[in-house]
């Protein structure tokens, strides 16, 4: 029974693996793969609730993915196979990235131009561009939650402050939490709160600002800028962008914004979760220790940004379904989702800013963000047509 048990879930691991080597273009494309490997290949658990765990780690903070795959994990064998879930899928995409993130800092310290970049930099913002219209198409549909959404936008453009962000999702929630009347009340049913992974969430959450306040280590307090970041963010990698770009590039300055926007693109084509792009900020954060503490600032960035959302989703998981049957979490789930469509509606401006305004770079957003809309080009293969025009020209 033991080793029965213990093949099964080597195979779920090397399926995970699979799929991280696999998986390009966000969520939605990795739910197609998540169907065809977990579901109708492996049959792990039924498509309905596949589906319906996709739909609560939509509501989470946190990689929408990167949490759906840990909860499959959870179900199969309980946390010790779920955090070894998160690190099979993880692992190959943060490596990628820190490499990247190495490359780009030895560009920097022997003066290498990255020049042959400047094409995948307007690339970038179509990416945000195009992510901006895809989410707010199909989580905003009231004019409230428009209203909340442009609102969002013009105070995240006006004010690119890291606390005003978060701020800007709970207000949002807040609004529309008045409106739960219009939600069918559901029959109830009482349940019991297991409150273990809550406590680590918030125990790691403050300890972290506090170690960070008494130390002023820069590794502390990045791991605590992001394990914040990954404990407010609503909507997916492309709600993280705003953010990274506000506290790393413009308020501390960690990188330059063209460092910022090549790593953007060249995540873009990189399999496994959006996030891992975390690690490549991550890299850079820490040139000033040295390769090895470039390493280690990767490694740090991506555990701080995975590892809020894993214990979110093994805190709510069990009380779930009896959870959202309460109007008042309804309601504020629309405020919270067209706050953060107008986060990345506002990135797509404040990316765009450093780049030179020339007919050439606003022709590239405009054909980036049409052919992501109009055709099945896969991204990859746009960013490596904009490196190749970059080495060419």
């Amino acid at each position: 029974m033991v080793r029965t048990r213990r093949i099964r879930y080597i195979i779920f691991l090397r399926d995970v693996l699979v799929v991280a080597l696999m998986a390009f273009g966000g969520p939605q494309a990795h739910m197609v793969l998540f169907l065809d490997t977990m579901v109708r290949k492996r049959a792990y658990l039924t498509e309905a609730e596949l589906m319906e765990l996709y739909a609560l780690c939509q509501i989470l903070p946190g990689p929408t993915s990167t949490q759906t795959l840990t909860a499959i994990g959870f179900r199969i064998g309980g946390p010790p196979l779920a955090y070894l879930t998160l690190l099979v899928w993880a692992l190959p995409a943060v490596t990628i990235m820190i490499i990247a993130g190495l490359v780009m800092s030895l560009f920097a310290e022997q003066q290498i131009s990255i020049d042959f970049t400047r094409f995948i930099q307007p690339i970038a913002v179509g990416f945000v561009a195009f992510a901006a219209y895809r989410i707010s198409s199909k989580v905003v549909a009231t004019n409230l939650g428009y209203f909340l959404m442009i609102a969002s936008a013009i105070i995240a453009y006006f004010f690119p402050n890291p606390f005003v962000f978060p701020a800007l999702l709970v207000v949002g929630g807040g609004v529309t939490m008045l409106n739960y009347r219009k939600h069918a009340k559901e029959p109830k049913t009482r349940f019991k709160v297991v409150w273990t992974n809550f406590f680590i969430w918030a125990g790691v959450f403050v300890g972290l600002a506090a170690l960070g306040l008494i130390t002023k280590a820069l590794p502390v307090r990045l791991f605590e800028n992001f394990y914040r970041n990954g404990s407010l963010i609503f909507g997916g990698g492309q709600v993280l962008i705003p953010l990274l770009y506000t506290e790393f590039v413009e308020f501390k300055q960690y990188l330059s914004s063209q460092e910022f926007l090549s790593g953007l693109a060249f995540a873009q084509s990189v399999p496994g979760p959006t996030f891992s792009f975390s690690a490549f900020v991550g890299t850079l954060s820490m040139r000033e220790y040295g390769t090895w503490g470039e390493v280690l600032g990767g490694f740090i960035a991506a555990a701080g940004i995975f590892l809020p959302g894993t214990f979110l989703i093994f805190f709510v998981i069990r009380f779930w379904d009896a959870l959202k049957k309460y109007r008042l979490v309804k309601a504020s789930l629309e405020g919270v989702h067209a706050a953060s469509s107008g986060l990345v509606s506002a990135a797509a401006f404040l990316l765009f800013e450093p780049i030179p305004s020339t007919g050439l770079n606003l022709l590239l957003i405009v054909a980036t963000f049409s052919l992501l809309t109009w055709t099945r080009i896969p991204a990859p293969v746009i960013i490596l047509l904009g490196l190749v025009a970059g080495f060419i020209f």
